[in-house]
């Protein structure tokens, strides 16, 4: 196991208010954004321009690719617009969860982003998926969603 994939107690999770919404970034491939597109939930996109922001004001669940090397190189998983996007507290706060895709030809660091952040922000890693996320991935991470929302 990953030194980053740590356990958080069920009784320490906030359980996520209002309607189930999704912030999500995605590269210029689009990977991550065409797996969001299939889920047809609420969402909003992390700018790819670091000169234009989010602001959140609501809970949510982050999702997001992996930028890693493979092996031990972690350095760069999590990709520097969701870093921006987190370093305003506000934004940080409203995070209840994690899910993260990545490469399995990466090995031990696919889907590393998740992890990390799940360390980071103290919030459960809800789920992975691989690249553009295939349908059994779609229907679990609704099901999944819905469930996180209504516990």
């Amino acid at each position: 196991m990953h030194d980053d994939v740590i356990r958080i107690d069920s009784k320490n999770v906030k359980k996520p208010k209002g309607d189930i919404l999704i912030v999500y970034f995605s590269s210029i491939s689009n990977n991550t954004h065409r797996f969001i597109l299939k889920l047809d939930l609420p969402n909003k996109r992390i700018p790819y321009d670091e000169n234009e922001n989010l602001y959140v004001d609501s809970d949510y669940v982050l999702i997001v690719p992996t930028y890693a090397g493979g092996g031990n190189i972690v350095a760069g998983a999590v990709p520097k617009q969701v870093k921006k996007f987190l370093t305003d507290e506000k934004n940080r706060s409203f995070c209840r969860g994690v899910i993260a895709s990545g490469n399995t030809n990466f090995g031990d660091t696919f889907a590393i982003a998740g992890p990390i952040l799940s360390k980071k922000l103290q919030v459960p890693l809800l789920y992975q998926f691989e690249l553009l996320g295939t349908e059994h991935d779609v229907q679990e991470v609704k099901r999944i969603l819905s469930d996180f929302w209504q516990r």
